[in-house]
């Protein structure tokens, strides 16, 4: 897929704010820092389409862009750390979990992990949510050009032997780098296989 148009439509803190449902949808999620923004500015070849911070917890909105005219790109709040109170992270995971069970465009949700570690239970508790609730969604490792083939390798291996001991078959899973562009055409190769499912 080559992306010809990227841009920011809107911000919103509940479903019945977000652009129409009359588009396919793509929607990143992950744990606050594990470079949601900066996996899309790279997927859309951009600098500066979706914000990005040093500290966590940078995104407290569901932001949505329009690529291409004809597909909608949603960022999503972080899960986990983030230096904001206890009752904003409770808010933001309402409006976000509202939007991952009724978003009727939704095509499939991008969960990244940071391949720099083993498994988080954080993670996993949220697949598994996902998972009980059918909401289809494919994992990004990111960061691997932070550590070394051999280590990536390592907490590849055990990030799958994690998730099938709850999980009969495995979703897709990309291995993405920002700094060496890995992942991104599989990526939205992926995407544009399945835009046909709208």
């Amino acid at each position: 897929m080559i992306i010809r148009s990227a841009s920011f439509i809107k911000s919103s803190t509940a479903i019945k704010d977000c652009p129409p449902a009359n588009k396919p949808e793509y929607a990143f999620i992950g744990r606050s820092n594990v470079g949601k923004s900066t996996l899309i500015n790279t997927l859309c070849n951009r600098n500066k389409l979706a914000k990005i911070s040093a500290s966590p917890g940078k995104t407290q909105t569901i932001n949505h862009f329009i690529i291409n005219d004809n597909w909608y790109l949603a960022d999503l709040p972080g899960y986990g750390y983030a230096k904001v109170s206890r009752s904003n992270r409770r808010q933001w995971s309402g409006f976000t979990d509202e939007y991952i069970l009724k978003r009727s465009n939704l095509i499939s949700l991008f969960v990244l992990i940071d391949s720099r570690h083993e498994p988080f239970s954080a993670d996993y508790a949220f697949m598994k949510h996902l998972g009980n609730n059918d909401i289809p969604f494919a994992r990004v490792f990111t960061k691997s050009d932070k550590i070394s083939n051999a280590m990536l390798s390592k907490n590849l291996s055990l990030h799958e032997k994690h998730m099938l001991k709850d999980w009969e078959s495995l979703p897709p899973a990309f291995v993405s780098s920002s700094v060496t562009k890995k992942g991104r055409d599989e990526i939205l190769e992926y995407i544009e296989e399945t835009l046909t499912f709208f």
